[in-house]
């Protein structure tokens, strides 16, 4: 019985023993875990906190890459829309009478050829005889038409007295006028063939009624002090104004240059031939211009 007691008492022993180890193992096993948890979710926070500067970094840089592009893309049709600007230009210039904005009057000359593009028939309405047909070149004649229709609507009478001159044609007036006046006086307001605003088709020479048919006294009428104010809104400037370098005062002689260099010439009070003829063929590409 005794011995049954030690053996009873050596087994409690024992088993109490055996479970202290394995509760202190699970113990140490439960740290463990505890420690790995801890060590997993710190690993998994660095991971996700790599991956969000990363996707930052990569979202920054996409970003960046993108409006990099997208100014590149800007420069390239900038660049497509100046070549385009520049080909359009090009294109009205190689369309545009190179002669059209020279400085005639004793600078450029005409050869005996030269005769404007496109020339038409100024009519019968416009003119203050009809016993010649005005020719003047096509694109001026409505620019010209709209002219003696606003000065008619302000009461103001206007007409045509001499348009188109051809080479041959001013020769011979100004051999008339060398018979008439002498050459010395006759070359004070007539220029020799070739010199002539007239043979570009663009010039023309005004006149209204009231002075018998002739040009002398236009400076002293209301349609003078009219196309002083308002010639420009049409592209017309005033050639030889008193005290120019070329001929005698012509208040009747009107050039069309275009409305930009017209109005250009009005409100900076500028003489058409005081201008750099470089400064002047900048304005030859928009001549045909409405406004």
């Amino acid at each position: 019985m005794a011995i049954c007691i030690i053996i009873l008492a050596f087994y409690a022993y024992t088993t109490t023993v055996n479970t202290n180890k394995l509760s202190k193992k699970v113990d140490d096993l439960s740290i463990n875990l505890y420690d790995l948890n801890t060590k997993l979710a710190s690993t998994t926070d660095e991971l996700q906190n790599a991956i969000d500067q990363t996707g930052s970094t990569l979202s920054k840089g996409l970003n960046i890459e993108q409006q990099t592009v997208q100014e590149q893309l800007g420069g390239v049709q900038s660049q497509v829309g100046n070549l385009s600007g520049t080909l359009n230009t090009l294109q009205k210039l190689a369309q545009t009478d190179p002669e059209l904005l020279k400085k005639y009057s004793r600078v450029y000359f005409l050869n005996e050829n030269y005769v404007p593009s496109e020339l038409s028939q100024i009519p019968m309405s416009y003119q203050y005889s009809s016993n010649k047909q005005l020719l003047i070149h096509t694109n001026v004649l409505p620019h010209l038409e709209d002219m003696i229709n606003a000065a008619s609507s302000s009461g103001v009478q206007l007409y045509t007295f001499s348009a188109y001159r051809s080479f041959a044609e001013q020769k011979a007036l100004k051999s008339e006028y060398q018979i008439t006046y002498g050459a010395g006086t006759a070359n004070s307001f007539s220029a020799d063939q070739g010199y002539s605003e007239h043979q570009l088709g663009t010039a023309v020479d005004m006149i209204t009624p009231g002075l018998g048919g002739v040009l002398d006294g236009f400076d002293g009428t209301v349609a003078y002090t009219w196309m002083l104010a308002n010639a420009y809104k049409y592209g017309f400037e005033l050639s030889y104004p008193k005290n120019n370098g070329y001929y005698v005062f012509e208040p009747w002689h009107w050039r069309f240059v275009g409305i930009k260099l017209a109005t250009y010439l009005h409100d900076n009070n500028t003489n058409y031939y005081d201008l750099d003829q470089r400064f002047i063929d900048t304005y030859l590409v928009n001549i045909w211009d409405p406004s």
